[in-house]
């Protein structure tokens, strides 16, 4: 049985919605993808200033450009009514995720109480029945004495002498508390999927659980222009068999979910309300299991700008933008299935987060087999845009690879 709740636009959108500069990406068919602003009661076509999301992050005060921004328009309600798969009118509009040609990266391990959890998986192999177990010892040896330590500083290079010599060290101690951040690839560009849709799981994965998270948005130049939530679908059983096992774990067909806007930083909005945002977060399941959870940006332990420093900068550099994962703090211990076994998903879960700042993301829990295959890629939608444009004057700024400008 699935679970059908759908949630109404009041709860999609900000509580501060009249306030809030959202953009977005609706569906059209017959035309393909067009970039929007989202009001509450209208939408509106942003291509006359940027074709693509990635596009628009380019823009100088682009905050101010598409406040100012008219064209044509379609109704909100209307549309995301529409963007209900279970609902859906194949010849009218519905919401798609609000990136597009943006690299996706995340940055791992960057709560204490999500760390700590890694080092159970790790610890456990994957094997949920023993992670309680491991658990109780690890936190025995550790506590919560790493809430306060500032990564890479001269306190936390003594506190791995103590845990090496304890015996618990571990890689994800290593990029909790060391020096340099875990950044990693969680999906390629244009495969996320929007809110309203289903979200995969790996059909071999026996353990694994929502990651609620705030997500960055980054231009080409380094510079974080907005915001969104998402949901890091993570597989714990992989990861915790072997961190080699990653990308299978994070990287799957509709494993990664973005929306349900961007909002863009403005007088109304910065990064000072990413820092102190609270992500809540509920999964129903169709049995009737209610799980609720949360993570608090305050508690991170490296600053969001920090993190967007390591992913983006003189040793990594992104034409075309990238969104940022910024991690959480929510690692569920609830037991579902029995006594000791923890949370794991199962299909027909919907999963909610939301702050009132950017809204809720609402999806669907399937399998990435049976969610809908990712077949709309970067040249598909570069096919669609020429079309409204059929002459496009070529990027000054871009060259090949390995030619540079003459001094």
């Amino acid at each position: 049985m699935v679970n059908s709740s759908f949630p109404s636009l009041n709860e999609t959108l900000p509580h501060d919605v009249a306030n809030a500069l959202l953009i977005g990406r609706i569906w059209v068919p017959g035309e393909g993808p067009y970039l929007v602003k989202v009001g509450q009661h209208e939408i509106t076509d942003l291509s006359e200033l940027a074709m693509t999301s990635s596009d628009l992050m380019e823009l100088d005060h682009a905050a101010a450009k598409v406040a100012k921004h008219s064209g044509r328009t379609w109704s909100t309600p209307s549309v995301w009514a529409n963007t209900d798969p279970l609902n859906q009118n194949p010849e009218e509009a519905w919401f798609l995720a609000p990136t597009d040609l943006q690299a996706i990266k995340a940055a791992g391990v960057t709560f204490v109480a999500s760390m700590l959890e890694r080092v159970i998986e790790e610890q456990a192999r994957g094997d949920a029945a023993k992670a309680e177990s491991v658990r109780a010892a690890v936190i025995s040896v550790m506590g919560d004495n790493l809430r306060n330590v500032k990564p890479g500083s001269d306190q936390a290079m003594k506190l791995k002498e103590v845990l090496v010599a304890q015996g618990v060290w571990s890689q994800y101690l290593e990029v909790g508390i060391g020096p340099d951040a875990e950044i990693f690839t969680k999906s390629q560009a244009m495969s996320a999927v929007g809110s309203g849709f289903d979200v995969g799981l790996h059909p071999g994965s026996s353990w694994n659980n929502p990651e609620p998270e705030i997500v960055l948005v980054i231009n080409s130049k380094g510079h974080v222009v907005g915001a969104a939530m998402g949901n890091d679908v993570n597989l714990r059983d992989f990861e915790g068999r072997s961190a080699l096992l990653l990308g299978k774990a994070k990287d799957n067909n509709a494993s990664c979910a973005i929306g349900p806007f961007i909002r863009l930083f403005d007088e109304h909005y910065s990064i000072d309300s990413v820092r102190t945002t609270d992500l809540s977060m509920t999964v129903k399941g169709p049995e009737g299991f209610v799980m609720q959870g949360s993570s608090s940006l305050s508690q991170i332990s490296r600053d969001p700008l920090d993190l967007a420093a390591q992913a983006i900068g003189q040793y990594h550099q992104y034409p075309d933008g990238l969104v940022l994962f910024l991690g959480t703090m929510f690692a569920p211990t609830q037991d579902r299935h029995g006594p000791g076994q923890g949370f794991t998903h199962v299909v027909g879960d919907t999963v909610a987060i939301s702050t009132p700042q950017l809204g809720t993301l609402f999806n669907r829990v399937t399998t990435s087999d049976l969610a809908p295959p990712w077949t709309y890629g970067i040249r598909a939608l570069m096919q669609d845009v020429a079309k409204r444009q059929p002459s496009p004057k070529p990027l000054a700024h871009a060259l090949p690879m390995g030619v540079f400008p003459l001094a």
